[in-house]
């Protein structure tokens, strides 16, 4: 008679601990996700000083930047599932994990050349798409000087990968942390000309994080060599020896993450020309909630990244059981966060948008009303958000990442810009169109993942 209460304590008390270890190694990632968030946003606020035209520039310069650098963010992500499961499985673990990080830090910087050649042309390319002349120029100028953290940024993120995966994301955090202060001082002083530098504007506004980006993979270049933790396994060990079948497992695996992840930041990267086409208005509008959107992002995302880890070294034990808490965790905190999250940007969308622009400057007003409109939006898809990143965050740890990319593409692009330009331009709903089409999109892939990763057994995942 007491055999059901038994096991059921002992499951609830399983899903606690995975609920526990979960969080301990998703909260160090998420709190350096929003520092790089918070890189971006003091980057806005900067640039806010100069006007909506410079902040124009810059929303569609970042966009342009990370949307393309995302694709080789995705391939290197490939490292972390592959580093969990040597370690689930111990053999010979130190010699797995070189190989991979080693061969990762060679994709990055295989993707990173073709990425520098095509932003060098943003410009032209912005004309050609058909953004006003002045917005191209402009566009143009702050992301010749921005695009070199597209390198240092990938190996950065490669070994933060490496860290992540042992379990000690903290150091990762501190870096991260050191960041935002030094992108502040840094971009503050290019930007406006102090502390003796000459006043650059939008050019030291892309300058400075460039700066930044070098100086933290210069960082964690010395945490992995020198940390006692990390420097047994010689990441840099024999670094211009070949391993091509590890480089080309990489490449199967993380090419359709970099896809997917290109899918959805292109989408959003579409959605501000887009905005281009409706008024510049619309473009720093988009920008200030995209920020806090994205800032809200970074939650679910860290968990995500915890997700991956888990549920690859669970995988590598073979203990479907584990397989299953671990994803059950993540998915439970990932939502109850994003809900509290649709909450607050419900309620206060005015209070969180004046945070980025101050209205009482001249032109100011009517961005602050259409930023909030987009918010309300924003408040709507927070849910939608979470269940999708969470979701491919634990498909990624089953090694399972092609069919996650197929759902990318047809919720983002079939259906999120699809719907949105629709909305936007036919219907006459202008930018709130566009963030409604991309609400819908989102909400499509978050049940696809999550609805295969239910089926996981039946498809021979796990």
């Amino acid at each position: 008679m007491n055999a059901v209460p038994r096991a059921s304590s002992s499951d609830a008390a399983h899903l606690s601990r995975e609920v526990s270890a979960t969080l301990a190694l998703a909260a160090p990632l998420i709190l350096s996700n929003i520092s790089q968030i918070l890189i971006g946003m003091t980057d806005v606020v900067l640039l806010g000083h100069l006007g909506a035209e410079a902040l124009a520039a810059s929303a569609i310069g970042t966009g342009l930047v990370w949307a393309l650098t995302l694709f080789g963010i995705g391939l290197v992500t490939a490292s972390s599932p592959l580093i969990a499961s040597a370690i689930g499985r111990r053999h010979n673990v130190v010699r797995d994990v070189r190989r991979t990080v080693r061969q990762t830090m060679w994709c990055a910087l295989t993707i990173s050349a073709p990425i520098l050649i095509l932003l060098w042309f943003t410009s032209p390319l912005l004309r050609w798409v058909g953004q006003p002349e002045r917005l191209a120029s402009d566009a143009g100028t702050f992301v010749r000087a921005m695009e070199w953290v597209v390198p240092s940024a990938l190996i950065t993120i490669t070994l933060k990968n490496f860290v992540a995966a042992l379990e000690r994301p903290i150091w990762s955090l501190v870096i991260s942390v050191c960041g935002v202060f030094a992108n502040a001082l840094i971009n503050w002083s290019l930007i406006f000309g102090h502390l003796g530098a000459p006043p650059l504007g939008l050019f030291g506004a892309g300058l400075g994080s460039s700066l930044v980006n070098l100086l933290m993979l210069g960082a964690m270049v010395l945490l992995v060599t020198q940390h006692v933790t990390f420097r047994r396994f010689h990441v840099f060990g024999h670094f211009w020896r070949a391993d091509w079948p590890r480089y080309r497992a990489l490449w199967m695996l993380g090419a359709p993450i970099g896809l997917q992840m290109g899918f959805e930041a292109t989408v959003f990267a579409a959605a501000v020309v887009l905005m281009g086409y409706i008024g510049t208005v619309a473009v720093a509008a988009h920008a200030i909630a995209i920020q806090i959107a994205s800032m809200t992002f970074m939650v679910p995302l860290g968990i995500a990244q915890a997700a991956t880890v888990r549920v690859g070294t669970a995988l590598g034990r073979g203990d479907p059981s584990a397989i299953a808490r671990a994803g059950h965790a993540a998915l439970a905190l990932g939502l109850g966060f994003m809900a509290s999250m649709a909450l607050i940007i419900w309620t206060i969308p005015q209070t969180l948008a004046a945070l980025f622009i101050d209205p009482h400057v001249h032109g100011n007003a009517q961005v602050l009303m259409l930023a909030v409109s987009f918010l309300k939006v924003a408040a709507v898809f927070q849910i939608a958000d979470g269940a999708q990143v969470v979701g491919a965050g634990m498909l990624r740890g089953l090694h399972d990442t092609k069919m996650p990319m197929l759902f990318a593409a047809i919720g983002y692009w079939g259906v999120g810009i699809g719907v949105g330009a629709f909305l936007a331009f036919r219907l006459g709903l202008g930018g709130v169109g566009i963030w409604l089409g991309l609400a819908l999109g989102l909400a499509i892939v978050g049940v696809c993942m999550n609805a295969r990763w239910l089926l996981r057994e039946r498809l021979g995942l796990a």
